[in-house]
């Protein structure tokens, strides 16, 4: 009895709720159709949006004769298009209507058609609608006797200008990097990609800030079914709100307990053209300067787009520097911890006396030292980032030259550790990808325990457990380790090194496009033929004023010929 007492009680509240509740009270009324009646449609809109200080209603006649409203959020609109596109043409009759008779039926049509100079107004007939509308910055015309709504497109928000992205910039390579605005990032994308098969399928998502979101892929060569698998893990997403695209990477990913990205991210527009012509699928949203490109693999969190504006042979020495410098920033602490603790017998004599001397008066262990340091690196860089721009490179100077230094003389760390602490942390800021750099820092911790336990044991063992874990994981069914697990010849040649962009005619196989040819067999062959050498002195002749200079006519050139040098 009392249990289904508390039953109805618990199902009246939830209904009291629910209709306090804006989103769940307007989803009954989802296909509710206007009625013509232009007040009791003005008071239902005036239920949702009417508290608002930028709601505004404007009472006006069409043509002097139709009653009628127009109602925009202020905040969100541009009003000198408000006022000179859509209010001053519908509030008087244009010259080839003058003296004609305008049936209310025929209003809607006439005014799409022969008035409005907007070309993006549409007619819109249910009222949970022009909610919607409104708040994506539209401006709706209401006309008395008529049972549909004209919604204008007259979204303005102020924005920033396009400028080189912060967080991956390069030294030769464009200079543009998205902003908050999508329509502004699919331009971008545009201007570099002109292509009929280059799509873009736009959603919204967030029961609250009903934020788009573009996705983008080239038909023909992203393979359909990860454009569905995409579609349908965004759809399925039911959350308040998204407010920039790392919301989407952790509610889309497929394993969310791993450190090591799944998904990559990018401000570079050219980097998702790239992307996109080896078959993967980019999404943006409005809001957020970030793109997510799906699916990744290891490999292209250590790779640049500076690597193919380069000669192969710069971008090659630059990625393998890259590596070096991402196997520091994992081991390099951790190997230091297990051979100096357990086996000091691997360095050099010389070397080991110093290390010793170095270390004489210090009161830590070498494993505590490391992670006394390695946690106030972290602490250091961490507030640098946050702290205002003139004021953080002041702290991170006196971080790293005075309190090193102080450290060292006062005997609380030895001179080799602060030196391999200071590679281990350039080693990470060489990085590409920052989500790739955070994983790194967050596994040497581990590594450095392991190696204080073990030696170098612990060491070969966490990295055994990395390397599995890599190898376990998949990004919308790719294998993360691909091409090198499973081996692929064709897409090694983009992996250690970069291979010349004539080695690589073929898209990466693991990602089953339909189309796998990127660099046709007619330009393969004309660039494998020998140079010509046109103007090679030894076939050109040499002529001056007229006078020869010793070199003999050749088939190139005719001695007669008038045109001098």
């Amino acid at each position: 009895m009392l249990n289904q007492r508390w039953k109805k009680y618990e199902k009246k509240e939830t209904k009291k709720l629910q209709q306090t509740i804006p989103n769940v009270d307007l989803e009954k009324h989802k296909n509710d159709k206007l009625s013509g009646n232009l007040e009791d449609t003005i008071a239902f809109i005036k239920k949702y949006l009417g508290e608002n200080d930028d709601f505004y209603i404007h009472h006006f006649r069409v043509f002097g004769k139709f009653q009628a409203a127009i109602i925009f959020l202020s905040s969100l609109v541009d009003k000198r298009t408000i006022n000179l596109e859509v209010l001053k043409p519908l509030m008087y009759i244009p010259q080839h209507l003058e003296g004609k008779t305008i049936e209310q039926d025929q209003v809607n049509e006439i005014l799409l058609n022969d008035i409005l100079y907007n070309s993006q107004g549409i007619l819109e007939d249910h009222l949970a609608d022009l909610i919607d509308v409104l708040l994506f910055g539209r401006t709706v015309v209401l006309i008395e006797g008529i049972n549909e709504a004209i919604t204008i497109e007259t979204l303005q928000v102020d924005k920033r200008s396009i400028e080189q992205p912060p967080t991956d910039q390069v030294i030769r390579g464009p200079r543009d990097g998205f902003i908050e605005s999508l329509q502004t990032n699919l331009a971008l994308i545009r201007f570099r990609l002109h292509s009929p098969d280059f799509r873009v399928k736009i959603t919204t998502t967030g029961k609250e800030s009903k934020v788009k979101v573009g996705i983008c892929y080239i038909k023909g060569i992203a393979h359909p079914d990860l454009v569905k698998e995409v579609n349908d893990r965004i759809s399925a997403i039911e959350i308040d709100a998204v407010l920039d695209v790392g919301y989407l990477e952790q509610l889309i990913e497929d394993h969310h307990f791993s450190p090591f990205p799944q998904i990559a991210n990018t401000e570079r527009p050219d980097k998702v053209v790239a992307q996109m012509l080896e078959g993967r699928v980019c999404i943006l949203i409005d809001g957020s300067p970030f793109a997510l490109i799906v699916p990744a693999v290891f490999t292209q969190f250590y790779q640049s787009t500076e690597d193919y504006s380069e000669r192969f042979l710069m971008g090659t020495l630059v990625r393998i520097i890259r590596l070096v410098a991402l196997l520091f920033a994992l081991v390099f602490t951790s190997l230091y911890v297990s051979i100096i603790s357990f086996n000091p017998e691997l360095i050099p004599t010389d070397f080991a006396v110093a290390v010793a001397g170095g270390r004489a008066g210090v009161p830590f262990p070498t494993v505590i030292e490391v992670l006394i340091m390695e946690i106030s690196m972290e602490v250091l860089r961490e507030a640098t980032i946050r702290l205002p721009q003139q004021v953080g490179g002041a702290l991170s100077i006196v971080g790293v030259l005075v309190i090193g230094q102080a450290a060292v003389s006062a005997g609380f760390v030895s001179p080799i550790t602060v030196v391999v602490i200071a590679l281990t942390t350039i080693g990470s800021f060489a990085t590409p990808a920052y989500n790739a750099a955070i994983a790194l820092r967050m596994l040497r911790f581990p590594l450095v325990i392991l190696a204080g336990i073990f030696g170098l044991y612990g060491v070969m063992v966490g990295l055994i457990l990395i390397i599995n874990h890599m190898l376990s994981l998949k990004s919308f069914g790719v294998p993360y380790m691909a091409p090198i697990v499973p081996g692929n010849f064709e897409g090694m040649k983009d992996t250690l090194i970069r291979a010349p962009l004539w080695w690589m005619p073929k898209r990466p196989s693991f990602f089953h496009s339909d189309n796998k040819t990127r660099l046709s067999k007619d330009s393969l062959s004309k660039i494998k033929e020998p140079p010509s050498n046109t103007l090679d002195p030894m076939k050109v002749g040499n002529e001056r004023w007229d006078d020869t200079d010793g070199i003999s006519s050749t088939n190139n050139s005719d001695p007669s010929d008038d045109r001098h040098i």
